[in-house]
C-alpha cells in the first residue's frame, strides 16, 4: 500500500469514528447551574443521543396564597418540603386526584416559596425515568435541594421507567441522595392501570378476610414507596366560585364586577363540564381579556 493509499484510508476511518461518536450516549454534561431555579431533563438525537439539563428561563410563578380551597393540601406539602429545605427528613410526595385542582401549581408555589433558600426544580418525563440514577448522582454533590418532578404520572404495563423509579424510591443499594426530593402529581393513585380482572386475584382465607393477589400487590408496591400521599377532591360550586374570584381579584376586578360575573362562571364551568381550578383560572382570563384589562 502506498503512503498515499494510507494516508486515504486514515483519512476515512477518522470520518468514519467522528460519525460513530455522534450515535455514541454520552454523559450527562454539568449544566449553568446559575441560568435558572429550575431545568427540564432532556434527550438529544434519540435514544442513542446525549441528556442535558435545559434551563428553564421563564419558570411559571405561583405562590402559595394563590391557591385557594386546598388548605390541608397545602398545609402538608409546605411542611414537608420546609423539613426537606432545612435539611431535616422528609418524604418523596405523590399528588393524585380530580385534574385542574392545583396539583402541578403546589409544586410551582414551593419552588417560589424556597428558590431563595436554595431550592431547585428539574423536570423529568416519564420516558426518562430510566435515567434517574444518573441524574442522582450528577447533583449528589450539589449544595442545593432539588426537587425531581415528574407531572402526570402513569405507566403501563411494563414499561421501563417503572421499575427504575421504584428501586430509586425504596428498594436498592441506589438510591436518592440527601438532597433530592422526588414528587411527582397522577389522576392514577396507583400509577398503573386497573382492570376488572385484578379483583380475581384476591384470596379469601378461612377466616373470611381478603388479601390482594399478586398482580394488585405489585401495582400498590410503587405509589406506596412515596412516604407522603396528598389527595385532591372536585370542587363543589361555593369553592369553584371562591377560586373564581380570588383570580378575578387577581387580575384587578372590583367586588362589584366579581359579584356580577358569578353566573357567567357558572355557564362557563356547565359548558367545560368541570368546577376545577384550572377552569375558574381559564374563566378569569377569558374575562377580564374581553374586558380589554392585562394580565
Amino acid at each position: 500500500m502506498s503512503a498515499a493509499d494510507l494516508t486515504n484510508l486514515l483519512g476515512r476511518a477518522e470520518q468514519l469514528l467522528s460519525r460513530l461518536e455522534v450515535l455514541l450516549p454520552h454523559p450527562l454534561q454539568e449544566p449553568e447551574w446559575s441560568a435558572s431555579i429550575a431545568w427540564r431533563y432532556r434527550k438529544r438525537g434519540g435514544a442513542w443521543g446525549g441528556a442535558v439539563l435545559d434551563p428553564i428561563r421563564h419558570v411559571s410563578r405561583i405562590s402559595y396564597a394563590d391557591l385557594k380551597e386546598v388548605d390541608t393540601q397545602k398545609e402538608r406539602f409546605a411542611r414537608n418540603l420546609a423539613q426537606f429545605v432545612a435539611g431535616r427528613p422528609a418524604n418523596h410526595v405523590l399528588l393524585t386526584g380530580a385534574r385542574g385542582t392545583g396539583k402541578s401549581s403546589l409544586v410551582k408555589a414551593g419552588l417560589d416559596a424556597h428558590a431563595p433558600d436554595g431550592l431547585r426544580l428539574i423536570e423529568v418525563d416519564k420516558a426518562d425515568m430510566v435515567d434517574l440514577p444518573d441524574l442522582i448522582e450528577r447533583v449528589a454533590a450539589r449544595p442545593e435541594r432539588f426537587i425531581v418532578f415528574c407531572d402526570d404520572l402513569s405507566f403501563e404495563d411494563g414499561e421501563p421507567g417503572y421499575k427504575a423509579l421504584k428501586s430509586i424510591l425504596d428498594g436498592t443499594v441506589s438510591a436518592a441522595g440527601d438532597n433530592v426530593l422526588i414528587i411527582s402529581t397522577s389522576n392514577r393513585r396507583h400509577l398503573l392501570p386497573e382492570y376488572h380482572s385484578d379483583n380475581k386475584t384476591y384470596k379469601h382465607t378461612d377466616d373470611g378476610e381478603l388479601h390482594p393477589g399478586e398482580v394488585v400487590e405489585e401495582k400498590i408496591s410503587l405509589s406506596e414507596r412515596f412516604g407522603l400521599w396528598i389527595s385532591f377532591y372536585p370542587f363543589s360550586q361555593s369553592e369553584y366560585l371562591a377560586i373564581v374570584s380570588q383570580w378575578l381579584s387577581h387580575f384587578g376586578l372590583s367586588a362589584d364586577a366579581i359579584e356580577a360575573a358569578r353566573p357567567e362562571a357558572l355557564v362557563w364551568a356547565l359548558e367545560r363540564g368541570s368546577r376545577s381550578g384550572r377552569v375558574a383560572y381559564q374563566f378569569a382570563r377569558d374575562l377580564v381579556g374581553r374586558q380589554g384589562a392585562k394580565a
